[in-house]
């Protein structure tokens, strides 16, 4: 019964990277019916069900004053699955919600301040807010990205607007992410300056991540399970790629095409593996800025993957999920999508939803990528028009943020 409440809601996410490029937290939108109010408790309930220990904390971003009352009001403070309640600056002047969230912080809920930059809360509320979600103004920016020059240089920094321990949003330059997290020490940026990352390969293919390639090699020297090499390695994009074109090509020489990961290694053999992959180590990647990029595509994947029909066989799940992982492709390769999925012996599916947006996979992928935005109006329209329920969607989002 917990559960129920997903079906009158729409959510979307955004994932929080910290200064080792992997994921804090992670923001959920929790858009409402006509900002009606909703049941905080089996809200949170939900959440609990479907999450597992070692889940990254929810920041819940509800888009009205009514939702975020109720869950100042109502939400639990103790739940098995971490969570953080937003609360916008804008909102503090109606309804009480000063006293609001003096009485949530008094229950115990985690609090976080979401503002422009030069927005604090007044010294009363300041102690109820463990940490603050961030905008740069445009003057801020000006001034943190001269810090970062100066720093870059070798030269004092002077006084920065980046301050440590808070979150920050809207950063869209390499150079500003990397004063905000390695040299300002913030805890964590929402969203990624991926464009501006990315623009710095010129169109080029990147090579896969070193550390991933090591860990790999690891995985084959343990003996582990084929289940869990297989998981790993398709945990790298590029590497997903290079794989299945290295397992198709002439050198190898397989009488049938090579279409999954797990039909690659069981032909192959995990020693095969190792000796191509240490092959490849000394032009591997080291650039740690390119792993969210890459992490964000996993997720996608794994999305796609948990909207699917729960019934599906495993070959179908594992095509899906390539569906997701390669739907982004082209900006890792430096080329158009269609000419480098063209390069594998991939399902027509795969193709046919990431290049002409048609087939089976379509609806999936459209859903999943919405869900990356916040729009609950064009999640619920899309919803409508493949004929997914929104409990079913949430569902399978959770599933993928917290399992």
């Amino acid at each position: 019964m917990a559960t129920s409440v997903l079906g009158s809601i729409t959510l979307g996410y955004r994932p929080l990277w910290n200064a080792a490029r992997s994921i804090a937290a992670v923001q959920l939108f929790i858009d409402g019916q006509a900002d009606a109010s909703i049941d905080s408790e089996r809200l949170i309930g939900s959440l609990q069900d479907q999450s597992k220990p070692d889940a990254p904390p929810l920041l819940l971003s509800v888009k009205s004053p009514a939702l975020l009352r109720d869950l100042l009001d109502h939400a639990p403070a103790r739940s098995a699955a971490p969570y953080w309640i937003e609360v916008r600056s804008e909102w503090m002047g109606s309804h009480a919600m000063p006293q609001r969230v003096q009485s949530a912080h008094k229950r115990g809920l985690r609090l976080v301040w979401r503002a422009e930059s030069d927005q604090a809360p007044v010294p009363e509320l300041a102690p109820c807010f463990f940490t603050r979600l961030l905008r740069l103004s445009p003057q801020a920016a000006l001034a943190a990205l001269q810090a970062a020059a100066r720093a870059r240089a070798g030269t004092p920094t002077g006084v920065s607007p980046v301050q440590p321990g808070m979150l920050y949003e809207g950063i869209a330059s390499r150079l500003l992410m990397e004063h905000c997290l390695d040299q300002q020490h913030a805890t964590a940026l929402l969203g990624w300056p991926d464009e501006d990352i990315l623009h710095a390969l010129q169109r080029q293919a990147t090579a896969p991540d070193h550390r991933a390639m090591v860990q790999l090699v690891q995985a084959v020297d343990d003996d582990l399970p084929v289940e869990k090499i297989e998981a790993l390695l398709g945990m790298e994009p590029i590497l997903t790629f290079r794989f299945l074109a290295y397992a198709n090509s002439a050198a190898v020489g397989l009488r049938n095409d090579v279409e999954s990961l797990r039909h690659g290694l069981m032909l192959l053999g995990t020693s095969h593996l190792k000796r191509w992959l240490v092959d490849q180590l000394p032009q591997a990647s080291r650039d740690p800025n390119l792993r969210p990029v890459k992490a964000a595509m996993v997720l996608r994947a794994r999305l796609m993957e948990n909207l699917m029909d729960s019934g599906a066989e495993h070959q179908l799940a594992r095509e899906i999920y390539l569906c997701g992982l390669f739907s982004q492709i082209d900006v890792l390769m430096g080329e158009p999508l269609g000419s480098a999925l063209h390069r594998v012996p991939l399902s027509s599916r795969i193709y046919n939803a990431t290049v002409r947006n048609t087939g089976p996979y379509a609806p999936l992928l459209h859903i999943a990528s919405a869900l990356e935005v916040d729009n609950g109006a064009a999640i619920r329209a899309l919803g409508h028009e493949h004929g997914m329920e929104l409990g079913d969607i949430n569902r399978a989002l959770l599933r993928t943020l917290t399992g």
